[in-house]
């Protein structure tokens, strides 16, 4: 068999750097408007809230574009989705930057930056990527999704600059041509079928719950929702914070792509972690971390240890996300993975988006950042709630009573 038909190949590693690539060009979508937030803000005369809609639109795009995409992909193949998706994120930066008033940017991002862009550089290449590895399947996942943090820690100090030396709008349209000169040629490197023997091997759930798959689904998605609320509000504002503060944006843009660097270490790690321990205890070990991050943002605001806490922020949640996709592989049907992994992802999202307008909301209500890390907290504890009943479900279907 040639090497082409080989799971874990040469042609399968190159193909996951060219998918690297395009999280890292086309995950721009979710970062770059919470970098220009403060400047839309002040143009358009807009609240925080306000502001922080053309975020929520986004995520809501991307979590709903992801299923579209994936399904698309499914059908035709990964090069015509991440075609279209270059095109719309060209089209949608340019249209953005004409924008006249907060909706049209805030719609443009929700509907092409978002849903019909950057949408397709994260899940649906993720789960190509899975065909072409049997042995590394989860280093090679894990890698493709950290694609979308590289994006967080390379975009935010560039996008800063340019919306500092050449404003706002102009930054927007030098994004759009960028991802389109560079994301052609990288969806094109993306032709070829998938090895056959990785697409016929699949293992079956390896560890039991008293719980249907229904039930554990639906925990599932209200766990990834709750987590995620919570992760939105350093993630999202912390831009905001700092300029509130009087530290000023380039500050937070530091901290921020500080935060996603250490999540791509986290995000990684969290593969290796949970071949060890199961993913259940690898998204008990995150939300727990996760807790003390936000706690540590409410004990202490000076510079030094924004830097730091924001770099413990992305090392302790980096992998929770990628523990849900882990989860539904152990517990759920391997058939049914796709569609349920794309589900839990998709209310992944949905708590990004509502938790960064609801930060917003509350910072407008009270004046300050101080109640909406409360909030956080309080979404943090529901996540740690649930994963805590699925682990007591998994130890009383395999303790000696229940047996």
């Amino acid at each position: 068999m040639a090497e082409d038909g080989i799971a874990d190949s040469g042609r399968a590693w190159r193909r996951l750097a060219a998918a690297t690539a395009l999280g890292t060009v086309g995950g721009v979508g979710m970062w770059s408007v919470v970098v220009v937030l403060p400047a839309v803000q002040a143009e358009f005369g807009v609240d925080r809230a306000a502001a922080a809609l053309p975020y929520t639109l986004t995520m809501v795009g991307f979590a709903v574009g992801g299923l579209l995409m994936g399904r698309l992909a499914d059908r035709i193949g990964i090069v015509p989705p991440l075609l279209l998706g270059t095109v719309c994120l060209a089209l949608g930066y340019g249209l953005s930057a004409l924008a006249t008033n907060l909706w049209q940017f805030a719609l443009v991002h929700g509907v092409l930056v978002g849903a019909l862009g950057s949408s397709v550089a994260f899940g649906p290449l993720m789960a190509d990527v899975s065909r072409w590895f049997w042995r590394r399947r989860g280093l090679a996942v894990a890698l493709c999704a950290s694609g979308n943090y590289l994006a967080g820690t390379l975009w935010p100090p560039v996008v800063e600059r340019a919306v500092h030396a050449y404003g706002w709008r102009a930054t927007q349209a030098g994004i759009g041509l960028f991802c389109l000169v560079a994301m052609l040629p990288l969806a094109l490197a993306m032709r070829g079928r998938p090895p056959r023997a990785s697409a016929t091997r699949a293992a079956g759930p390896q560890a039991v719950t008293t719980l249907s798959p229904a039930a554990m689904q639906g925990l599932l998605v209200v766990a990834g929702t709750a987590c995620c609320v919570a992760m939105a509000m350093p993630q999202v504002h912390i831009v905001a914070y700092c300029s509130d503060l009087g530290y000023g944006v380039a500050r937070g843009v530091q901290m921020l792509s500080l935060m996603l660097g250490f999540g791509i270490v986290s995000r990684v790690a969290s593969g290796f972690v949970a071949d060890r321990i199961g993913g259940l205890a690898t998204l008990l070990a995150g939300a727990l971390l996760q807790a003390a991050a936000l706690a540590l943002y409410l004990a202490f605001d000076d510079l030094t240890s924004l830097y730091v806490i924001s770099a413990l922020f992305g090392l302790f949640q980096g992998g929770i996300v990628p523990a849900y996709a882990i989860i539904v592989r152990e517990y759920l049907p391997a058939e049914e993975a796709g569609a349920r992994i794309g589900a839990v992802l998709m209310a992944t999202l949905a708590g990004m988006a509502l938790g960064g307008w609801l930060t917003g909301a509350i910072f407008d209500a009270t004046g300050s950042y101080r109640a909406a890390f409360v909030n956080g907290l309080a979404w943090n504890a529901v996540n740690v709630a649930i994963v805590l009943w699925l682990i007591h479900c998994r130890r009383a279907r395999t303790s000696p009573a229940a047996l």
